[in-house]
C-alpha cells in the first residue's frame, strides 16, 4: 500500500523531502509540560496542521485526518471555525472533499481571511497520483470558503486555484492577488489576479518576479522583495501598489533570506538579511534601519511594534519563543558600515517547544500549536 503524506516547509515556499516527514509523524517530540500551561483561555485538543485568527477574534483551523481506500492512505484535512463563544463548527469534511478522479492528499498549509473576516483562504499541499504506476507530484492550490463553509465559486467555476501561493484578498472582499511560479522550483514569482465574479482576471506587474511579499494591513499595497529573472541583480523591496500597478522602490537589499513582515501599523517592515540577522526598517524613512543578530526563525510584530516575539526555528519545526526588543530605528550612511547589534532574548514560558504560534490582530492573545500532540492553545498575550 503506498502511503501519501505531507513534508515541512522552509518559510513559504521551500521544503524537505517525504521521508522525512514520515520519520517524523512516527517520532513525536515531547510534549510540553501541563503545569507551565496551565488554564489557557482555549485548547483545541485535536492534531492541527495550521490556524489563523480573524479580525473579530475568530479563529480557522486544520485538523489532519487519514482515510483509506483499496490502494492508498491519505491525507485530507479537515477545517474548522471557533467561535468567540467557544462553539465549534467544521467547515469542511476533509473524506467529502475530491477534485478530479485521480487519488490525492493534501495538507492545509496556511490561511488567509478576508477584510470583512467572512471569508477565508486555505492554502493546500497536495501530492496526486498522476498515472497508473503510482507516480506522484507535488502542488500548491487554493480553496476559498465561505466562513459558513460555502465553497466560493470563482465565475461559477472552481473553489480552487491551482499554482497559487501566498493569496490574499483586497479590500473589496471580492479580488484576490496571488503569486504564481515564474522561475521553478519556487524560486522566483509573479503576481495574477482573481475575482470572485469573473474568476481569473489577468496578471499584475507583468514581466516582473519577486521572492516574497507581505500586505500592508488595511490597504491594497503591499511589500515584495524584487529579484530580475536572470538573478543577476541585488535583491530591491519595493511598495506595490495593487490595483494601480504602481510600485516605488524602497531599498536595495544586502541579500534576503526570507521573513518579510509588515508592522500592524504598515510602518515598518523587518526580514532576515541572512541565516543570523533580522534588518527592520523604517518605510516612512528608508535609510532608517537597524540590523540585529537573533539567528533564523519565524517572528511576529507586538503590539506597539517596538518587540517582536521570535521563535528559535524555521517553519513546520518545533523551537522556543523568546521576546526580541526592538531599539530606535537609526539612520544609516551611504558607505559606512552598518553595526549589527545583539539583543538579549526574553524567553516565555521558560524552556518549553512550540511548532507553531500566531498572535491575534488586535494584540490580545497568543495562539500556540504544541509539538508531539499538536493541540493549539490560546492563552492571553504574555508580557
Amino acid at each position: 500500500m503506498m502511503h501519501l503524506r505531507f513534508p515541512g516547509r522552509l518559510f513559504r515556499f521551500s521544503r524537505s523531502c517525504l521521508l522525512l516527514f514520515f520519520m517524523s509523524s512516527c517520532c513525536f517530540l515531547p510534549h510540553a509540560r501541563a503545569q507551565d500551561l496551565d488554564k489557557p483561555l482555549q485548547n483545541i485538543d485535536d492534531e492541527v496542521t495550521a490556524f489563523r485568527f480573524a479580525s473579530d477574534g475568530r479563529i480557522v483551523y486544520s485538523v489532519r485526518r487519514t482515510l483509506k481506500t483499496k490502494k492508498y492512505d491519505l491525507q485530507h484535512d479537515d477545517i474548522w471555525l471557533l467561535e468567540n463563544n467557544g462553539k465549534r463548527r467544521r467547515l469542511l469534511q476533509g473524506d467529502k472533499f475530491n477534485r478530479g478522479n485521480e487519488p490525492f492528499s493534501y495538507a492545509v498549509d496556511a490561511f488567509q481571511w478576508s477584510p470583512n473576516a467572512r471569508q477565508i483562504l486555505a492554502q493546500l499541499f497536495t501530492t496526486s497520483v498522476v498515472d497508473e504506476s503510482g507516480r506522484t507530484q507535488d502542488s500548491i492550490m487554493t480553496l476559498a470558503l465561505e466562513d459558513s463553509g460555502k465553497e466560493i465559486h470563482f465565475g461559477k467555476g472552481e473553489s480552487t486555484i491551482q499554482d497559487c501561493y501566498n493569496a490574499t484578498w483586497l479590500q473589496d472582499n471580492a479580488t484576490l492577488i496571488y503569486l504564481t511560479e515564474a522561475v521553478k522550483p519556487r524560486i522566483l514569482f509573479s503576481f495574477r489576479y482573481f475575482n470572485i465574479a469573473t474568476g481569473p482576471a489577468g496578471p499584475a506587474f507583468e514581466g516582473r518576479t519577486f521572492i516574497d511579499s507581505d500586505r500592508i494591513p488595511g490597504t491594497n499595497a503591499a511589500i515584495a522583495v524584487e529579484r530580475d529573472r536572470a538573478l543577476s541583480g541585488p535583491p530591491r523591496l519595493q511598495h506595490l501598489e495593487l490595483l494601480a500597478q504602481d510600485a516605488t522602490e524602497v531599498a536595495t537589499l544586502d541579500g534576503y533570506e526570507g521573513g518579510l513582515s509588515v508592522s500592524p501599523s504598515g510602518t515598518r517592515v523587518a526580514y532576515f538579511v541572512d541565516r543570523e540577522v533580522l534588518e527592520v526598517r523604517d518605510l516612512t524613512a528608508p535609510d532608517h534601519f537597524v540590523r540585529l543578530r537573533v539567528g533564523l526563525g519565524v517572528f511576529h510584530w507586538a503590539p506597539g511594534e517596538t518587540r517582536i516575539l521570535l521563535k528559535r526555528a524555521i517553519e513546520r519545526k518545533s523551537g522556543d519563543l523568546v521576546w526580541i526588543a526592538i531599539p530606535p530605528l537609526p539612520a544609516q550612511l551611504p558607505g559606512k558600515e552598518i553595526p549589527v547589534l545583539q539583543p538579549t532574548p526574553q524567553p516565555i514560558f521558560h524552556d518549553l517547544t512550540f511548532r507553531e504560534f500566531a498572535i491575534s490582530p488586535d494584540g490580545r492573545f497568543l495562539g500556540v500549536v504544541l509539538p508531539g500532540k499538536r493541540n493549539l492553545m490560546v492563552f492571553p498575550l504574555p508580557g
